[in-house]
């Protein structure tokens, strides 16, 4: 018996072994099971960057997160991190972000069509003011949120599927403002793009966000440190993350900007107060040392990170009792990781609803494809092309899942103020010798007219150059790819004409009145062809010194056969891009014309950037290449940019020619940007081009400077020419375009 007792004695030790590991183990877990933690980041503009160094931290520390709640800013941060993206990747895109892009809704010029690049020299003012029967309006903010959207939906891409925030790799909630009711409204599903887009639309100046049927605002109005969302989650410990402004004291409120911001800041820190009297001894409260920053300061990133790291490691005692094994965070992070969604292939697109436009007229410029995957960088230029338009508040899109795969839908949203909308235009030009030209001009455009987009666009331009043209455009089509326009036009000049010596022997005002039909086709995104005819009048109103016109009116009567590529990123001062245009015009008297000619008219534009410099390369020519066109259709140059260094229209004539360069920095940052180059420019005006040669033209050479304006820019430049004589100009709003067009 004491032999088998023995024998059996080590079997039973290693069985007590086993149960002591296995047994006891599950115990200890629950024993040892970790509290919730709950990370709350308030709202604060650009300050909310200071998060990402908390963020930081925490990863340094072994600190798991199991829930997070953000307002405005903060709802950005706690979105991309919810969502797994690591931290080192949020500080990159926070850092390369082109933070002003979100603060406009134009997305660039280069995505207008050819008709509205046309146009916008000469109003280049768009206040969003809209015209209906019942008077003026205007839109909910100053910036509708295209830009800011496209931002957004690029940086939750990886999460774009993702309808319920409790599925995103951390639990995850927004909180924005009933703008009806003043209440908070906590989002936790939906688009997580569109989710953060509500929580940080700043009352005012970011339009609100429609969604369930309510309009909603930047979150900070109801709930700037939402302490009470976190518990609500079941968070037991929560780590506050405050950026809230303090009060500003008696002695700086001086000022109307300080008042307005106290103001707003009362708003929120009295909400604030009411979050932090819910803490308490086991959370901990995180205030970044943010003095001297403000929320505008985007282009601080690396600062606000580190501004906020340094905050957090100040309670790394207090946080310390958060951390976790190693073991631990490996399997954290682990699990961040598997929440990566992706879209696969598109199994259908759908076009939410238009009032006024055919759902066939936006389908046609989607190129995406079904059965393909998403194509982002297509979609959104695609979406940058319909904005372009001028049609919606904002085009955007969002993701959803469904049993057949992921749908593709298309969110225009029109916009309330319209569908007619006024712009505005200012010209000046002084060359300090008596020479004065100003122009002021408004343009009324009455758009979405019928479903395949018929427009009316009027313009009227008072001053020294009278203007009126007032034109229908009729696509044939959904695409825009076929088109006819009907249009009238009025306009007045003056032309002087000099002699061979370049002697003044006249000066002549004409007055010009026409009618158009044109059948054109656009060919992509930055060109078109236009075959127009025209008919009308010229008459001469007064003439000084030699009869060079005659008294009776001049009929005209032409062909006219146009062909323009214009990729310009502006059309004042433009720094990439390039214009091509050739225009053919066929003079006949079986036309109804008095003359008869032909003329060729061609500019080509270049820009671009080379060692911090801009440089921009310009060829024009008009040549009248049979027949003879007549006083009332010479070709002007002289004039700001023009032959600077000569007077407005003092170099005339049947045909003409000019090559210029200029090269310029810029100068001031994104906020007040301005500039100073150099100009050369010669060329001259002869009686055809075969009569042109070097020695034949003048050259100027010019200095200029300006600052860019909502106007245009404005110049002031000094110009010398190869005859000893100087110039100098003021000039607002000059475009190389009105060369051409």
């Amino acid at each position: 018996m004491s032999v088998s007792g023995d024998r059996t004695r080590p079997l039973k030790t290693l069985l007590i072994l086993l149960l002591c590991l296995l047994a006891p183990a599950s115990l200890l877990a629950q024993e040892r099971e970790r509290a919730r933690v709950g990370l709350v980041l308030s709202g604060g503009g650009a300050k909310g960057m200071a998060h990402v160094g908390v963020l930081r931290v925490l990863e340094e520390m072994n600190i798991p997160v199991d829930v997070v709640v953000g307002t405005s800013a903060g709802s950005a941060v706690g979105a991309l991190y919810a969502s797994g993206m690591p931290v080192a990747r949020i500080e990159e895109q926070f850092i390369e972000l082109d933070w002003l892009s979100s603060f406009r809704d134009d997305p660039g010029r280069v995505y207008k069509p050819i008709r509205r690049k046309q146009d916008d020299w000469r109003f280049p003012v768009l206040p969003g003011l809209g015209v209906r029967a019942d008077g003026l309006h205007v839109g909910g903010g100053i910036v509708a949120g295209q830009n800011l959207g496209f931002i957004l939906n690029e940086l939750t891409r990886n999460a774009a599927l993702v309808e319920d925030f409790d599925r995103l790799a951390i639990p995850f909630r927004a909180v924005a403002t009933d703008l009806a009711t003043g209440e908070q409204v906590v989002i936790g599903r939906g688009n997580l793009a569109e989710a953060v887009r509500a929580s940080m639309s700043i009352p005012g100046v970011y339009a609100p966000v429609e969604l369930d049927g309510r309009l909603l605002v930047d979150g900070g109005v109801a709930n700037n440190l939402p302490v009470s969302v976190a518990r609500d989650m079941g968070a037991d410990v929560i780590i506050a993350v405050d950026i809230t402004d303090p009060l500003m004291d008696t002695d700086d409120l001086r000022e109307a900007f300080s008042v307005v911001g106290q103001l707003t800041t009362l708003l929120t820190r009295r909400n604030t107060e009411q979050q932090l009297d819910l803490l308490d001894e086991r959370d901990i409260l995180i205030r970044p040392d943010l003095r001297g920053h403000t929320s505008a300061d985007f282009y601080q990133a690396p600062l606000l990170f580190e501004l906020g790291a340094t905050a957090a490691r100040n309670h790394a005692s207090e946080l310390r009792p958060l951390q976790v094994s190693r073991t631990d965070w490996t399997g954290y992070k682990a699990r961040m990781a598997t929440r990566a969604f992706s879209a696969g292939p598109i199994a259908r697109i759908e076009i939410e609803s238009s009032r006024r436009l055919a759902r066939d007229f936006l389908r046609e410029r989607i190129r995406q494809r079904v059965g393909e995957p998403l194509d982002v960088p297509a979609l959104e230029e695609d979406l940058k092309r319909i904005y372009g338009l001028g049609y919606y508040e904002t085009v955007s899109y969002s993701l959803s899942p469904s049993p057949d795969g992921t749908v593709l839908v298309i969110q225009p949203r029109e916009k309330t103020w319209g569908p007619n909308y006024l712009s505005f235009g200012l010209g000046y030009e002084d060359n300090f010798d008596g020479e004065t030209r100003f122009n002021i001009a408004s343009a009324l455009r009455m758009t979405e007219l019928n479903r395949l987009g018929g427009e009316w666009h009027t313009g009227l331009q008072l001053g020294t150059e009278p203007w009126v043209r007032t034109q229908w455009y009729q696509p044939l089509d959904y695409g825009y790819d076929r088109f006819l326009a009907l249009g009238g036009e009025y306009s007045r000049d003056n032309f002087g004409v000099y002699d061979e010596a370049g002697r003044q022997i006249a000066e002549v005002d004409v007055t010009f009145r026409s009618a158009d039909l044109a059948l054109g086709m656009e060919l992509g995104g930055d060109a078109e062809a236009r075959l127009t005819y025209t008919r009308g009048y010229a008459t001469v109103d007064e003439e000084v010194g030699e009869p060079v016109a005659p008294d009776d009116a001049i009929h005209q009567g032409n062909l006219t056969l146009r062909l323009v590529h214009d990729s310009l990123n502006d059309s004042f001062f433009p720094t990439a891009g390039a214009f091509a245009g050739v225009k053919a015009r066929f003079e006949r008297e079986d036309l109804g014309s008095d003359r008869h000619f032909d003329s060729v008219t061609t500019l080509l534009l270049g820009t671009g950037s080379w060692q911090g410099l801009t440089l921009t390369g310009l060829l024009f020519a008009e040549d009248v290449t049979r027949g003879e066109a007549g006083v009332e259709n010479h070709v002007r140059l002289g004039g700001f940019r023009r032959l600077s260094a000569f007077a407005p229209g003092q170099i005339t004539g049947e045909s003409a020619a000019m090559a210029s360069a200029y090269a310029s920095q810029s100068f001031g940052g994104p906020l007040m940007p301005w500039f100073a180059g150099v100009g050369f420019e010669a060329g001259n005006a002869w009686d055809s081009l075969s009569d042109a040669s070097w020695d034949g033209s003048v050259r100027s050479w010019s200095l200029f400077a300006g600052v860019d304006t909502f106007l245009g820019p404005v110049q002031l430049a000094g110009a010398y020419n190869n005859q000893d004589n100087w110039s100098a100009y003021l000039n607002i709003g000059f475009s190389f375009t009105q060369l051409f067009y």
